[in-house]
């Protein structure tokens, strides 16, 4: 390849790191023409941008950021793709899913919410990881309750003196 091109490709990976803020790296050794174009387009319904990468390019593209991503330096081997993703826990759900009838994508480890996540046992905990979008709506739902709590109160104990003020005014 010419030294111009990969340079390009590192520039490219490293603007993918920086538009995106999560990514997991897996192995689709051995997956089909029909299985992997399956999963592209699986991907691309979910916002999530699928890419074969050569490891040396992308350890360089790694080393050309700001942050230390050491902890997945070990990964890249063998045969790798990339998912780039806004949204921590849809690629962990998205291969849960194809996995129920194809043997791949094998996790090999993911960056996630500032997190490295090592090995295919961390699938299940990233697909339980909570989004920014669902934490916001979980805050804002506790910090609901007890207001509705009160209202319901204030509102209950206004029925109950109104029925009371009207009770009284029919005795007389």
């Amino acid at each position: 390849m010419i030294r111009e091109r990969k340079n390009e490709l590192i520039e490219e990976l490293k603007e993918k790191l920086n538009e995106f803020g999560h990514f997991y790296l897996t192995d689709l050794a051995n997956l089909n023409a029909k299985d992997t174009s399956d999963l592209r387009r699986r991907c691309a319904e979910q916002e999530v941008k699928l890419v074969m990468v050569k490891n040396t390019l992308f350890k360089l593209a790694l080393d050309g950021t700001e942050k230390d991503f050491e902890p997945i330096y070990e990964l890249l081997k063998n045969n790798t793709s990339i998912m780039f993703c806004n949204t921590a826990n849809v690629p962990a759900k998205l291969i849960k899913e194809f996995r129920k009838s194809h043997d791949k994508p094998v996790l090999k480890g993911a960056y996630a919410e500032e997190s490295f996540y090592i090995g295919e046992e961390q699938l299940d905990i990233l697909a339980n990881l909570k989004s920014k979008e669902e934490l916001i709506a979980d805050v804002i739902h506790l910090l609901k309750s007890p207001m509705q709590t009160v209202l319901g109160q204030l509102q209950s104990g206004g029925n109950i003196i109104a029925g009371v003020v009207k009770t009284l005014s029919e005795r007389d």
